[in-house]
């Protein structure tokens, strides 16, 4: 890959923090956005700015056809069978919450089991969690190794008759560790049980064929994935969808309403109450163009050189704790050095240029399993460099000095 000529489309790389030359290894969190992308939202908001689906005029038709041509390209890029699979959220983190609370409403009596993994993202575990509040249903958690790694042995002997769906993320946010998911699902259906896959951290780095890995759910965000923020999408089989009440009331999900009884319209727009978020589901779709010209399998090479390179570099410093060991990573590199408290290392950091997470990264109860409160994270995108991960070590060096 040309990476300079990469970086020039993303204008914030060019930036200083205190003087310093950015070096962005926060994208776990959130990547930077290319300039195709902010010039989209611009545009639509200039020249095509008028609500969807709702419109007889000339702006409205147009807004509508483009971003019904956006979840078509979605559906291209994750293989979904069909467009109606594909529906529009705010984010991983409502995607979620619109499955646990309407697949547990149609599917779910007191007393019924979702199997998650300690490793999970608040996100796949709060949304649960208030199902358990609501309608009485149990958590079941599959442990990991020393690794980092699913214990799937445990997961088979977690399955029991009252089991009616397995949420699981694909990659570690925290330990990067990619979780085998195919065979997950294999071990599901064989059960006859759903499985839903979070996708935030894989996205944009794997590519995803759903129908290839037979998931019956998959959620992502915008975000990550060089998008807009407060976009997301939810992709579910279309027998699943058909059979779940909405999440959410009003706006296009109606098809006749009346005092005494309202009927629903037909995927997708079932689960798309309100007004949709149609400019950044069209700059979406521009972002996913953007990823598809460079080609995800070139990405996810790129990348795992450089957290080969970095987590090479970061072992050879003395008392270092790298968590998440798994030889099946991608892009994340989380680590403590002695007893430097993250946050420390993360605000000096800081004072160079470097931007990592600290914390715990919306997964505490695998902090509680490590032991520990946090880590200090860095993680890769296709526009970082080796150059900038020598200066990341030079930096990580320089903090162990001032705590000598």
């Amino acid at each position: 890959m040309n990476v300079e000529k990469i970086r020039a489309d993303f204008p914030i790389l060019s930036t200083t923090v205190y003087g310093k030359p950015l070096i962005y290894l926060d994208n776990g969190a959130t990547t930077q956005k290319p300039k195709c992308v902010v010039e989209e939202i611009e545009k639509i908001y200039y020249t095509t700015n008028a609500n969807v689906h709702r419109g007889v005029h000339h702006l409205s038709q147009v807004a509508t056809d483009l971003a019904e041509e956006s979840r078509i390209v979605v559906q291209q890029f994750i293989n979904a069978e069909h467009s109606k699979e594909i529906i529009f959220t705010k984010g991983t983190t409502e995607s979620i919450n619109l499955v646990a609370h309407s697949f547990c409403q149609q599917f779910c009596s007191e007393g019924d089991e979702i199997i998650i993994s300690a490793m999970e993202h608040h996100a796949n575990i709060v949304s649960w969690q208030l199902q358990e509040t609501i309608r009485g249903i149990k958590l079941r958690v599959i442990p990991i190794n020393d690794k980092g790694e699913l214990m799937l042995d445990e997961m088979k002997k977690l399955i029991t008759p009252r089991t009616r769906l397995i949420s699981v993320m694909h990659v570690s946010n925290v330990l990067g560790t990619i979780n085998p998911i195919e065979e997950i699902v294999s071990i599901a259906h064989s059960h006859d049980i759903p499985v839903l896959i979070d996708a935030a951290q894989s996205v944009q780095h794997i590519e995803i064929d759903v129908q290839k890995l037979d998931c019956d759910f998959l959620v992502f965000s915008g975000h990550k994935l060089y998008g807009p923020n407060g976009v997301g999408v939810l992709y579910g089989k279309e027998k699943w969808l058909n059979q779940m009440p909405p999440y959410q009331g009003g706006g296009e999900m109606i098809s006749q309403v009346s005092f005494k009884k309202t009927t629903f319209n037909d995927l997708p727009f079932k689960f798309e109450a309100g007004t949709p978020n149609y400019p950044d589901v069209i700059a979406l779709a521009k972002a996913i163009d953007y990823i598809k010209s460079i080609g995800l399998d070139s990405i996810k090479a790129y990348e795992d050189q450089l957290l080969k390179y970095c987590t090479d570099e970061l072992t050879k410093i003395n008392n270092i704790r790298i968590f998440g060991t798994s030889d099946n990573k991608c892009s994340v590199v989380s680590f403590l050095v002695g007893n430097i408290h993250h946050y420390d290392m993360g605000m000096l950091l800081d004072k160079m240029g470097i931007a990592v997470r600290t914390g715990h990264h919306c997964a505490q109860p695998l902090m509680e399993e490590l032991g520990i409160e946090g880590t200090v994270r860095a993680s890769f995108a296709f526009y970082n460099t080796k150059e900038e991960i020598d200066k990341f070590i030079e930096g990580v060096k320089r903090v162990v000095t001032m705590f000598e």
